[in-house]
């Protein structure tokens, strides 16, 4: 039986009933269960208080001991040793002439109707027809392009990202370019790369066939996908192609700015259905550990606090018909002082699984007997997923050479679990003394506190410094279709509230970090304003100063620069995300980021506010005209 209890063991069916919960239905449930999960604000609260606490001696002098303690029960309100002013547009509009400003009314106004956003890719084919390629491309550099991409290329990106140095706001480069494709075409390029993955005339269609509506159904679909860039695998030379682009996007991030960054995205550096297979591995191992633990009466903890007694450990293995000796090789890891592993332990044994085959088993529960975890892991996607790693080694190469920090985009949940492995595995090497590789937490992800947690435990256990960019979400439509049809447990937080006590949590959690030992980054990537003033207020208490370095801000080109500028022009560490490419080449991306922030141009009252009011001042000042002078 597969129970490890000191009080009697359950029957066989209650054993394989925990299992079909866990494991039937395809369902990619949460190792985190919901009693953790209803549970957060009692455990972050203690945590963070203690965290003020701690920050608070380390900061400051005994004598100020007292004073410190008074100031800590000061409400938000008042605890501003410096603040942001976010309502003054004639300072946030200083880097815009007034047609830039006309221009953002505009956009702002066609974007916040959902006629236009829904068919907005049909209307610009439209365009091109009436207009003419050179027609509309002018159009569209006047408007919509204009707006939210910096230019074709990293020489005409220039002066956009001078001018935004010039009033404090540095640049976040990505390289835009989209593949525009119907689904049957991405259907067929990803049913090709399976010859190419394993040289031609070796595999048959009927296998190809197979293996590609396998991946299908595990939700690697790209049907009704608007808030989702996915590359498409044609062969391992494009994923090479893809890396040499990024390998520009980088050096031309060093060439114009100081201390930038330069994103990328995995997808294009590997066969998306292997990042998926992958994930799977990595989500079923984990389930595992949370059932072992649940049955030496763990269950109901935070993911951390969860341990297996390795004796407990072995004599279920022993039992179940293996030999494989966990304890012996879990031992080491920890100590054999301590007796028991955590997650992260456990979740070590994949780092040695060409090694240790004989180790990772999971249960199967048809069959009722557990079953090798990489019995679908063929040699040649180890060696896939090997040069996956290596061109990240090659892009991280080149970010250290050029002082470029590089930030890993996240993706579906489908892919992001492999995603984060090999981001973790990159940081492993190039973090060490100070952050250069950035992961992303997606914190409309009910797992997003779990996530965040759990690596910095491992960054303090390893030596290395943690690096976060911490985002909303992007893929919230596309996911909870894909729950809904696969008929698995939904990913997402039910609503907009409380995926922002999601981020504020695990910002909480990464500030206090920073507070601590000074070597853990994040970049706070948001255009909501509370959340912003959230991240000040909490920075005050902790006594992270701007100067520092430790604290990023991010928004989007052509977005929100009433949050982006008096940020800058304060002296607060603040990027734009820069997109920049061909026009015609760009037209996707732009199609899908209306669509994405479809939601915030409806509700960037505020914003057009700011802008007319700022307008109508220059009009009325004489200053219609306005040059900025930098």
């Amino acid at each position: 039986m597969f129970c490890v209890k000191t009080v009697p063991a359950p029957t066989w069916a209650n054993a394989v009933n925990h299992f079909r919960r866990l494991l039937s239905n395809r369902r990619l449930r949460s190792i985190v269960t919901s009693s953790s999960t209803n549970r957060p604000e009692k455990a972050d609260h203690a945590r963070t208080r203690s965290g003020v606490q701690r920050a608070s001696a380390l900061l400051q002098s005994p004598g100020e001991c007292g004073k410190a303690e008074k100031d800590r029960n000061i409400s938000s309100s008042a605890a501003n040793q410096f603040s942001v002013d976010f309502e003054r547009g004639q300072e946030a509009y200083r880097s815009k002439d007034s047609l830039e400003l006309l221009r953002s009314l505009v956009v702002f106004k066609l974007c916040s109707y959902d006629f236009l956003v829904d068919n907005n890719k049909e209307i610009m084919d439209l365009g091109k027809k009436i207009l003419g390629q050179k027609v509309f491309d002018q159009f569209m550099k006047m408007t919509f392009y204009g707006q939210f991409v910096a230019g074709e290329d990293h020489i005409s990106i220039k002066p956009l990202i001078q001018k935004n140095q010039a009033f404090g706001v540095g640049c976040v480069l990505d390289y835009s370019v989209e593949e525009d494709i119907s689904q049957n075409e991405a259907q067929q390029k990803e049913m090709d790369s399976f010859i190419s993955a394993v040289g031609n005339g070796s595999i048959g269609k009927d296998y190809r066939e197979k293996n590609y509506e396998a991946g299908k159904q595990l939700g690697d679909s790209q049907d009704e996908v608007i808030g989702a860039c996915t590359y498409f695998h044609a062969d391992e030379a494009k994923c090479d192609q893809h890396m040499e682009t990024f390998m520009k996007c980088i050096k031309s991030s060093g060439e114009s700015s100081m201390n930038g960054f330069s994103a990328i995205k995995m997808t294009a550096l590997g066969r998306p259905q292997l990042l998926l297979q992958f994930s799977e591995v990595l989500l079923k191992w984990q389930r595992f550990f949370t059932f072992l633990a649940s049955q030496q009466g763990r269950d109901g903890m935070e993911a951390l606090e969860q341990k297996l007694e390795l004796t407990q450990l072995q004599e279920l293995m022993i039992r179940l018909g293996t030999k494989a000796d966990f304890q012996d090789c879990l031992s080491g890891k920890k100590g054999e002082s301590t007796g028991c592993i955590d997650i992260l332990d456990w979740i070590s044994l994949i780092d040695e699984r060409v090694r240790t085959p004989d180790l990772l088993f999971v249960p199967n529960v048809k069959l009722g007997e557990l079953e090798p975890l990489l019995q679908n892991f063929t040699a040649e996607d180890e060696n896939q997923l090997k040069r996956t790693l290596q061109r990240l080694d090659v892009l991280a190469k080149c970010a250290l050479e050029n002082g470029v920090r590089l930030m890993v985009d996240a993706e579906q949940t489908y892919f992001q679990p492999a995603i984060s492995k090999l981001t973790l595995d990159l940081q492993r090497i190039y973090n060490r003394e100070r952050p250069v590789v950035f992961n992303t937490y997606q914190c409309y992800l009910k797992e997003a506190y779990k996530n965040v947690t759990m690596d910095i435990e491992l960054s303090k256990r390893e030596g290395w410094c943690f690096a976060a960019k911490l985002v909303r979400g992007a893929y919230m439509y596309q996911e909870r279709e894909r729950a809904k049809e696969l008929q698995y447990e939904d990913p997402i937080n039910p609503d907009y509230e409380s995926t922002s006590r999601m981020y504020h949590r695990c910002l909480r959690y990464v500030l206090d970090e920073i507070a601590l030992n000074r070597k853990a980054n994040v970049m706070v990537a948001s255009h909501n304003e509370d959340t912003i003033k959230h991240t000040l207020i909490r920075m005050n208490e902790l006594g992270l100063l701007p100067t520092e370095n430790k604290v990023f801000f991010g928004q989007l080109l052509g977005m929100c620069d009433q949050i982006s500028f008096p940020l800058g022009q304060a002296g607060f560490s603040v990027y734009k995300y820069v997109p920049y490419g061909p026009v015609s080449e760009v037209m996707p991306y732009l199609s899908r980021r209306a669509q994405e922030n479809r939601g915030f141009m409806k509700g960037a009252q505020k914003e057009r506010e700011l802008l007319w009011k700022e307008l109508k001042r220059r009009l009325l000042s004489g200053e219609l005209l306005y040059r900025p002078v930098y």
